[in-house]
């Protein structure tokens, strides 16, 4: 067995050394995806849905391995993907740091990316959103300071928007949306951890989630994928 592919089938998941990516625009030629809220009512859809790869993503806004992730991590690769039509984005938004960290940081957070979905921004706020994420114990996801982010992304602000981040509109959708990322958590009530990937229907082993923070190694396993389907599908098996 060979390539990214081969280290998964053959149970290796080592997280290496590496310089780290210079950090780019990451919201540069999102805003011509398609992007929709899903059938289930939580799960937040970006990209071709005709791409032979879907990612689902479990985040939440103020988790740093998230950051860590959509900045230097697989998420520029991620984004290159799905901005050439090959891969579908999936996204379950989290908010449970806030229990646990105190605050209410990211279900501002969440509700405020619900509401950019409306206005079809939400693949470009949320890139900024994690560019210019606040450390965890902050809790600085104010509603002053997502609104001033949302300055970033072209023809988000306008008084729809700032209306249903300030009056938390979408409160019933971040409800639902942890509800559901809990649901994803097989034996753990809590969730499945963020971040987590699903590859067409197969999930990231945590063993070799390290694979989630290399953006070489990420683009190399979606390429992978893409050409050998059937040998990642056995991993769910």
């Amino acid at each position: 067995m060979t390539g990214v592919l081969g280290l998964f089938l053959g149970g290796c998941g080592q997280r290496a050394g590496q310089a780290e990516p210079e950090r780019t625009a990451a919201y540069a030629g999102l805003g011509e995806l398609p992007e929709k809220l899903d059938a289930d009512g939580t799960t937040i859809v970006v990209g071709d849905p005709e791409a032979s790869l879907t990612v689902h993503l479990y985040e939440d806004p103020r988790c740093p391995y998230c950051e860590e992730f959509e900045s230097t991590g697989g998420g520029p690769a991620l984004r290159a993907l799905t901005e050439r039509r090959e891969v579908k984005a999936e996204y379950t938004l989290a908010s449970f740091l806030d229990d646990r960290m105190g605050g209410s940081g990211s279900k501002k957070a969440v509700n405020a990316l619900r509401a950019a979905l409306e206005e079809g921004k939400f693949a470009e706020y949320h890139a900024v959103l994690y560019e210019n994420q606040p450390e965890e114990v902050v809790d600085g996801f104010t509603e002053a300071y997502l609104l001033e982010l949302a300055g970033e992304v072209d023809g988000l602000r306008g008084q729809a928007f700032d209306s249903a981040v300030k009056t938390m509109k979408y409160r019933d959708f971040v409800t639902k949306s942890e509800q559901a990322y809990e649901s994803a958590g097989e034996d753990d009530p809590r969730g499945p951890g963020t971040p987590t990937a699903v590859i067409n229907g197969v999930r990231v082993p945590e063993g070799s989630a390290a694979v989630l923070y290399d953006q070489e190694l990420f683009n190399q396993l979606l390429e992978e994928i893409k050409a050998q389907p059937g040998r990642w599908a056995s991993l769910g098996l």
